[in-house]
């Protein structure tokens, strides 16, 4: 998991009670946690990544109302919400279903950029490139038609792990990420043309189009409610058949859940309805397993569609 954010209050004494409180909290003795925790508030009243952490342990004490009251003062204190407190508040059933704050998945991955790759690869058994790389292959062979491309733009391309795997079928690969850290990251490994610090929707929007021959999303549209938006810019940024390929978290529901993980999932038939809309061709939707997350296999999808 990537580090934990912490906001200072600018108030040395309440950043210490914080520091204690967490110690508390992780070795599970909640209710001195929450003590602490508040009278860190009582200093800082602004204090966000305190009321964020009380937010916490009241949950996880099943104090429903408290915990809510406190992520309420969390995105107060902190309107950009960068510690995600309206995505716990979802969870909580008191906020409806929307998307992801912006500057807290810029902040989650900017932290989690310099070791993203050794904790996915060598902890977690990330594959999602790699079961993007082969489902893009058997579905053009099941065409006839080669899988090399001469453009590719890779949505949410933290370090580089979709650009590796389809190195040799792109002649010109774009990596669009939020992260300034990973696009840093991804910058090292002179597998792209171009990088371009934005979010998913926004860098698809900057492109001509039919000006790419494939795009990729791995593992990157967890991070969207509503697939529509980048969906249907994908459909326009990509020449006609021109492929669009990517992995989801799934469940057996319908429509969107945020899971666990803070990570939304979608249903196959919701993902079925959102390319027709979109005018996508569906090739491939086949249930794949991104990565292991507590020892289990996270339920997943990949998914290959075509522009006709």
């Amino acid at each position: 998991m990537p580090l934990r954010l912490f906001l200072t209050s600018g108030d040395l004494m309440a950043d210490r009670r914080f520091e204690f409180a967490r110690d508390l909290q992780l070795k599970g003795d909640l209710p001195a946690a929450a003590d602490l925790i508040e009278q860190a508030i009582e200093l800082a009243p602004d204090f966000t990544s305190a009321w964020f952490t009380l937010g916490e342990i009241r949950q996880q004490l099943g104090e429903r109302d408290k915990a809510i009251a406190a992520f309420r003062e969390a995105r107060r204190c902190d309107p950009g919400d960068q510690h995600g407190a309206r995505l716990h508040l979802i969870r909580l059933g008191d906020t409806e279903m929307a998307e992801m704050p912006k500057a807290y998945v810029q902040a989650l991955f900017d932290q989690y950029a310099p070791r993203f790759e050794h904790t996915l690869v060598n902890d977690l058994g990330y594959r999602a490139p790699s079961l993007i790389f082969k489902a893009v292959l058997a579905a053009r062979g099941a065409a006839n038609k080669p899988a090399l491309f001469k453009r590719a733009v890779d949505l949410g391309c933290g370090t580089g792990l979709a650009a590796a795997a389809f190195a040799r079928q792109v002649d010109h690969f774009i990596g669009i990420d939020l992260s300034p850290g990973m696009i840093k990251e991804a910058r090292a490994t002179a597998l792209y043309a171009e990088l371009e610090v934005a979010d998913m929707i926004e860098g698809l929007r900057s492109k001509a189009d039919a000006s790419a021959n494939l795009v990729v999303a791995a593992d990157a549209f967890v991070y969207l409610s509503d697939l529509a938006p980048v969906l249907t810019e994908a459909r326009r940024v990509l020449v006609s058949g021109g492929v669009l390929a990517f992995t989801l978290e799934t469940h057996d529901g319908s429509g969107i859940v945020l899971g666990e993980g803070l990570r939304y999932a979608h249903a196959a038939e919701y993902v079925r309805g959102a390319l027709a809309k979109a005018g996508l061709k569906l090739l491939t939707l086949e249930p794949a397993s991104p990565r292991i997350e507590n020892n289990e296999p996270v339920r997943g999808i990949v998914v290959v569609a075509e522009k006709t």
